[in-house]
């Protein structure tokens, strides 16, 4: 039996709202309610100061929609909103003086540890997932949290395929491969469709991955950040304990330009800086041998020197990198013997070394 997502907002109208009286679509709660197939996606996004109140009442419009025929599997998440709060007309007190919950732990895991650029299009994602991969053959155990979740690409990268499950509706078992625990939006969408969230619901998507994924005992956690210095970027440092980070660019000053700002905002929420990565640094032409500086060479040396921060590596670029990352095998795995599979390896064990992995 065909689902419409009309029988499912019909369905989630039957659950009241406990705050306003209404039901939870009429309130404004229930959104984004996707159908695919058998299976039913929506989020409840509530006041962040009313969560216990909601635990139940996502309990049941998750039965209310499984219940309807032809439903077989349903996703109910519980994100969070922030409200506009009144004008504070009393003098502010000093920064030091300000109170702030201080940034916790992910259970079980020892070190986080981002990856991060400026701007797109630099290979981020693809030093993530080989950083991860190399890390895993040295006998780290690690996880990848594929935080992009406007354009999530570890899945592919990491040939990982199919849904988290969650036996308890709470808890979501992480995928694995090539020796790295994963998660990724990219896991609860479809491949072809667009996530259209507003920032609080980037917010509560990427706490409820750090904390509700059953991450088991980590050495380190890679958080694969999406560009720019953003909504996921502050949530990350200001609710997390973050160890450590790294900074990816290419050659030219376009995105250098990002990548400096990139290094200030980690600075600026107290997150250390453990250096950067030039990708995409030379070509050698496979047929003639000819190296060449597509987007030139030497730039990301020079700022990590000028910024006074360690230059981790010159990765080059290869077909085999972007093949390999197509293919679901990153470089590290596929070719652990390539000459750029082992600036990955060398910047592994860089991490090791320093305590960062």
């Amino acid at each position: 039996m065909t689902i419409s997502r009309e029988t499912v907002l019909e369905a989630l109208k039957s659950i009241a709202d406990p705050v306003s009286g209404n039901d939870i679509v009429s309130a404004g709660i229930a959104r984004a309610v996707t159908v695919e197939g058998s299976t039913v996606r929506f989020v409840l996004e509530i006041d962040p100061g009313k969560s216990e109140a909601y635990g139940p009442v996502r309990d049941r419009a998750d039965a209310a929609v499984a219940a309807l025929p032809g439903v077989e599997k349903v996703s109910a998440m519980l994100t969070a909103h922030s409200q506009k709060a009144p004008p504070d007309l009393k003098p502010k007190q000093p920064a030091q003086a300000q109170q702030q919950a201080a940034p916790q732990k992910v259970p079980g895991v020892a070190r986080i540890l981002a990856v991060a650029s400026g701007k797109g299009g630099v290979g981020k994602s693809t030093v993530s997932a080989n950083i991860a991969c190399a890390l895993a053959m040295q006998g780290r155990k690690v996880g990848l949290l594929d935080a992009d979740v406007y354009g999530p690409s570890q899945p592919k990268m990491l040939g990982v395929s199919g849904r988290p499950a969650s036996p308890d509706g709470k808890t979501i078992l992480p995928l694995r491969n090539h020796g790295v625990t994963m998660m990724s939006m990219g896991l609860m969408t479809g491949e072809d469709q667009a996530v259209i969230w507003r920032g609080p619901m980037l917010m509560g998507a990427l706490q409820q991955m750090l904390l509700q994924v059953q991450w088991g005992e980590l050495d380190v956690l890679i958080v694969d950040l999406p560009p720019g210095t953003g909504d996921v970027q502050m949530t990350l440092a200001q609710k997390t304990h973050v160890d450590g980070s790294i900074v990816v660019s290419t050659p030219q000053d376009v995105a250098l330009i990002d990548a400096r700002k990139g290094i200030d905002m980690f600075r600026k929420m107290n997150v250390p800086v453990l250096g950067m990565i030039e990708n995409m640094s030379t070509h050698i032409c496979s047929n003639c041998g000819h190296e060449e500086h597509v987007f030139g060479h030497g730039g990301v040396a020079q700022e990590a020197k000028k910024l006074n921060v360690p230059l981790l590596g010159e990765v080059p670029l290869h077909l085999d990198v972007r093949l390999a990352g197509d293919n679901g095998t990153p470089i590290v795995a596929a070719q652990p013997d390539s000459a750029q599979a082992k600036v990955f390896l060398d910047i592994a064990t860089q991490l090791v070394d320093a305590g960062a992995a």
